[in-house]
């Protein structure tokens, strides 16, 4: 299959400018707008990707970090399945291995890139404005570009939280997961991590690792391990009935999101208690071997936070006090797309949201025109699915398959 993105053709014969032209602008080279783009070439329809492949996965995630996903839900998706992950490692011969190493996630997603001959735009996008008909991007060095559809696959970055009793900390000294690429520059420090899921648990391991003085204070008054029932997942054809291999959610649960079609029918509020239940604070069963010598605090929040001189004060609310010198803050993120700088304000308000979540229907359609949503922002439309590289194949094929009747 021959799969070159066309990313520059000219529009002058459409609209008698020279300006650059493609079918659809996907925002976002990471897993999501990879196989989005890929999908999208398959059926003839023009493909423009922007950004940096796998650029916040490269540059943002800790270092040494292991995906959560199992290997099977890892695989990015094109629409032959003939660059999977498994693909990656026999032509690179890379021994396979689970969990997966960052690294070798961030080196298969570019693999799978240059595998499908994509000509992919590096330069990020500035601006996206409505452009009648169609839309009108603007690059970070000025070109214009033009476009029917916009695809968001942006990612979470710009959605990390930071809770208000961190607010007044600097930069420096309150870093988020996954601000804190460089783990061993913290050896030495004394680090307080904040949090009960995967990023806390992991980024607290990593940390001791590196040789940190680490603890992890917790709300949660016990810890949660993701599949700490293993017998559940070793009932042969039960297991399957009671799990996907997605491995998103808790039994029975993991079943219904891994069918994103079926639970965008399911009401909004019914829809919400499945997505926070199936994505609650937990950690990989591999991890507590590796916290085994960290100190943990459970069932405490922190009240306050104030910079004293070079160190951080922390007050609980069983009135103790910590001094360190770095909070690393495993606070999750909170999707909110007026947040991507790329979109202006009278656009964002044209976009009907649950609480900065795009309302989307079939093909990830928004309430604007031709603009779509896909990855976690779409996961309150259809489900926890869409946070993990596995929603990949769902939201591509749905995608391109709206795409396609459109133009027909």
């Amino acid at each position: 299959m021959k799969a070159n993105f066309v990313v520059a053709q000219s529009a002058q014969s459409r609209s008698g400018s020279a300006s650059r032209y493609c079918d659809v602008a996907v925002i976002g080279a990471g897993p999501y707008g990879l196989s989005a783009g890929v999908h999208l070439k398959a059926k003839g329809i023009t493909a423009c990707v922007f950004g940096e492949p796998m650029e916040f996965w490269a540059h943002k995630m800790p270092e040494g970090m292991l995906l959560r996903s199992p290997r099977v839900a890892s695989s990015l998706s094109d629409p032959d399945k003939a660059f999977t992950l498994e693909a990656y490692e026999a032509a690179s011969k890379k021994e396979p291995c689970a969990p997966l190493p960052l690294d070798t996630f961030v080196e298969y997603g570019r693999w799978f890139r240059h595998q499908l001959g994509s000509d992919l735009d590096q330069r990020t996008v500035r601006s996206v404005n409505g452009d009648q008909p169609g839309f009108r991007l603007t690059l970070k060095d000025g070109t214009e570009v033009r476009s029917t559809y916009v695809v968001i696959a942006a990612g979470i970055g710009p959605f990390r939280k930071k809770p208000e009793v961190f607010q007044n900390l600097s930069p420096q000294q309150a870093i988020h997961c996954y601000e804190g690429r460089e783990v061993r520059k913290f050896a030495g420090k004394r680090v307080a991590v904040i949090g009960a899921g995967q990023s806390a648990l992991e980024s607290a391991a990593l940390l001791h690792e590196a040789n940190a003085q680490v603890e992890v204070i917790a709300r949660q008054s016990e810890f949660r391990w993701i599949g700490q029932h293993t017998w559940l997942h070793h009932m042969g054809p039960l297991s399957s009935m009671l799990y996907s291999s997605h491995d998103v959610g808790p039994l029975g649960i993991s079943r219904l999101v891994a069918y994103p079609k079926l639970v965008s029918y399911v009401p909004l509020g019914i829809r919400d208690k499945i997505r926070k239940r199936a994505v609650r604070a937990a950690g990989s069963r591999w991890l507590p071997p590796r916290l085994a010598n960290v100190k943990m605090t459970r069932g405490r929040s922190i009240l306050e936070a104030k910079t004293t001189g070079d160190e951080v004060a922390l007050k609980l609310d069983d009135g103790s006090e910590r001094r360190v010198d770095h909070v690393l803050l495993g606070t999750g993120y909170q999707v909110d797309v007026s947040r991507y700088d790329f979109l202006p304000q009278e656009l964002t308000r044209d976009i009907k949201q649950f609480d900065g979540y795009p309302q989307l229907t079939g093909g990830f359609r928004s309430s604007v025109p031709g603009l779509h949503f896909i990855g976690a922002t779409a996961a309150r439309s259809f489900g926890p699915l869409l946070y993990f590289v596995a929603g990949t194949e769902f939201a591509s094929r749905e995608l391109t398959s709206h795409l396609s009747k459109r133009r027909r």
